[in-house]
């Protein structure tokens, strides 16, 4: 179907990839062919154990529970290779590859969402908007930590998501704009990834419907009919370039981090992550991956795709282990690596017998070697080693920073968010020396000069993060500088834009062409039913005066506007300043400000929302909106939508 729809252009030079979605088929328990690969693959005979799928026990309790390990086994082996696997091989045979989740939250599912992955050409995972789904913040980062562990020692590099997907329920469709998106976003980046698929984007054929179709209760509605299409080009550079800079080189983490066998990560991990230091990244590994991609130089463990860690943490999951996995173990112990965590139980299967693993376990655990932990904390075995953290920062409160760490040959890459919707000083300190410090912004591509202070084989760095900003705090050029304190810059308000406003709205929208406001208000204030539900593109202007000293040399002067809902797209005398859509709202105008009279123009975009309850009053006899399902009712609550401000100009000295 494909071939023909694409003419033959599959491969390289037409379509490249598909995507397998979340597994949602169910209990998938029996083949023709079962006898035969149970057999096979375990080594002994389905047909004695049958009984104990119907509950009845067979020789024992531990032995009919090894029995129904291995029957899991072998339905998980057959779904990623019969499954997973020959859809891998199948495109190959067309020049294409494949992007993979897994199961995305708490179905049933058997396979190991790992092994799904593995031979995906982009391991792939899923991370909803808050609310409205089964499929919580946490479960998702774990999906996409499962994915970024996949890539990272298989060497795929690229992690995907199919990202900041929403549910129309409970006022929510059509709700989103970058400034709401964004930490979500930064979340789904935090954990890994590094290739946004956003969900969902449904195809417009036709101009007189609009916002137009969708999928069904399923957002968000991404579209050429979004109120914001025009201006979309400033988010999707901010997640291009941050997609971009976390593709580079290799990922740093200290822990290795192995969550046993007959459990999936977003099972086990679906409410919180283990108890993994402050400052110590982590990938999680499982049996394919630890038996066939991990061996040991010089007390760290490698990985064939080249990922480096410190130590191999064993989950209370991994208390019964198969005898395969316990030889590695061993292997692994015995060339030097560093492991801590659980130790074994129970032994997971058939194969093997109860003596090889009671004698392994006695050999790792109970010899006294010197890199086997009993009952240390990760932290506690790091630090013994000597090993400080990749990341550490203190702020005034208790507030939350995630960072990533990438690094390549002679550049150290350091992703840092902060998770407050607040502004932020922080002073962060990263475990490298010896390199210049720069602050790159991946919403408009700007780079800076920081303080810095080298000592101790670290680095700490001044930040004065935004609210819910992200940063990249990277080091790539050779310095003898031990101490570099900038300036601090100072801020001073130069004048406060008062009314009154002409505001031009944008035509078939309902609507009148303009109106004058004597003050900032949000459109649902307004009297005027037209304005109280307009949704589109507001153009706000006035003529503003600059002095001669206002533009003096070593000066900055910035626009702040505020409170925006929800983006802001600014011209002054004529020159496009570019699209803002995240506090603070503010741009530079001083390389287009001139003295005296100046022209201001600023594009106020807000959302579908307020149009779609003004077009379900029941008083209205031509709707502007056209949806395939009515999401809003009369009594819905309206959006606040407009210019708000209070907006100024600033000068800035540094």
């Amino acid at each position: 179907m494909y071939k023909d729809a694409t003419r033959g252009l599959m491969g390289k030079k037409g379509l490249q990839y598909i995507i397998t979605d979340s597994y949602e088929a169910g209990q998938m328990t029996w083949t023709p062919a079962m006898m035969e690969e149970f057999e096979t693959r375990r080594g002994y005979s389905l047909i004695p154990w049958l009984p104990v799928l119907t509950g009845e026990v067979i020789e024992s309790t531990e032995a009919s529970e090894q029995f129904l390990w291995d029957w899991r086994k072998t339905i998980g082996e057959m779904i990623a290779e019969y499954h997973y696997d020959q859809v891998t091989d199948i495109l190959a045979e067309r020049k294409m590859g494949r992007y993979t989740e897994s199961h995305e939250n708490g179905r049933l599912y058997l396979v190991d969402g790992m092994d799904a992955k593995r031979k995906a050409t982009v391991p792939m995972s899923a991370m909803w908007m808050p609310g409205g789904t089964g499929s919580t913040l946490q479960m998702a980062q774990a999906d996409i930590r499962e994915s970024a562990s996949v890539a990272h020692i298989y060497g795929q590099n690229l992690v995907a998501a199919e990202s900041m997907t929403a549910m129309g329920l409970m006022g929510k469709a059509w709700s989103y704009c970058p400034e709401n998106l964004k930490p979500t976003a930064d979340l789904e980046l935090a954990n890994g990834l590094n290739r946004f698929v956003v969900h969902t984007s449904v195809h417009q054929p036709v101009d007189d419907k609009i916002p137009g179709l969708g999928l069904m209760i399923f957002g968000q509605w991404f579209n050429r009919h979004e109120t914001w299409a025009e201006q979309a080009k400033a988010w999707t550079d901010y997640l291009a370039r941050s997609s971009y800079m976390l593709q580079q080189g290799k990922f740093v983490a200290d822990i290795l981090y192995y969550y046993g066998e007959d459990n999936n990560i977003t099972g086990l991990f679906s409410h919180e992550f283990p108890d993994f230091p402050e400052g110590y990244n982590f990938d999680f590994i499982n049996p394919d991956a630890l038996k066939n991609q991990l061996n040991v130089e010089n007390g760290k463990l490698v990985t064939l795709s080249g990922m480096k860690y410190q130590i191999l943490v064993l989950d209370k999951n991994a208390k019964r282990m198969s005898i395969p996995v316990l030889r590695k173990i061993f292997e692994l112990v015995k060339n030097g690596a560093v492991i801590c965590g659980t130790k074994p139980e129970y032994k997971a299967g058939h194969f093997g017998d109860k003596q090889e693993f009671e004698k392994l376990v006695s050999l790792i655990w109970d010899s006294g070697k010197p890199n086997v932990f009993h009952s240390e904390t990760m932290a506690e075995v790091l630090s013994s080693l000597g090993i400080q953290p990749d990341f550490k920062y203190t702020t005034a409160n208790d507030s939350k920073i995630l960072y990533v760490h990438r690094e390549l040959q002679g550049t150290d890459i350091y992703w840092v968010n902060n998770r407050e919707n607040m502004d932020l000083p922080v002073q962060a300190t990263f475990r490298l020396t010896g390199k210049k410090t720069e602050l790159w912004h991946p919403e408009n591509g700007e780079k800076e000069d920081v303080s810095y202070t080298i000592e101790n084989g670290q680095t700490t760095v001044s930040l004065n993060l935004k609210p819910n900003d992200a940063v990249f705090v990277v080091f790539n050029e050779p310095t003898k500088e031990t101490k570099v304190q900038l300036p601090i810059a100072e801020e001073r308000e130069l004048l406060a834009l008062e009314g009154p406003w002409e505001i031009v709205f944008q035509p078939g929208r309902g609507a009148p062409g303009s109106v004058t406001l004597e003050k900032l208000q949000s459109f649902t204030e307004n009297s005027d039913e037209r304005i109280k539900y307009f949704s589109g593109t507001a153009t706000y202007t006035k003529n503003i005066s600059v002095s001669e000293s206002d533009l003096t040399s070593g000066v900055k002067l910035y626009l702040d506007l505020g409170e925006v809902k929800n983006l802001a797209e600014v011209t002054l005398n004529g020159v496009n300043l570019g699209v803002i859509w995240k506090k603070p709202f503010a741009v530079n105008i001083s390389d287009a400000a001139k003295v005296g009279e100046n022209k201001l123009e600023i594009k106020v975009v807000n959302l579908w929302v307020n149009r779609l309850i003004g077009d379900a009053q029941p008083d209205v006899k031509e709707k502007t909106t056209y949806t395939t399902m009515p999401f809003y009712q009369a009594a819905s609550p309206l959006l606040p939508s407009g210019l708000l401000g209070p907006v100024r100009i600033v000068s800035v000295l540094n």
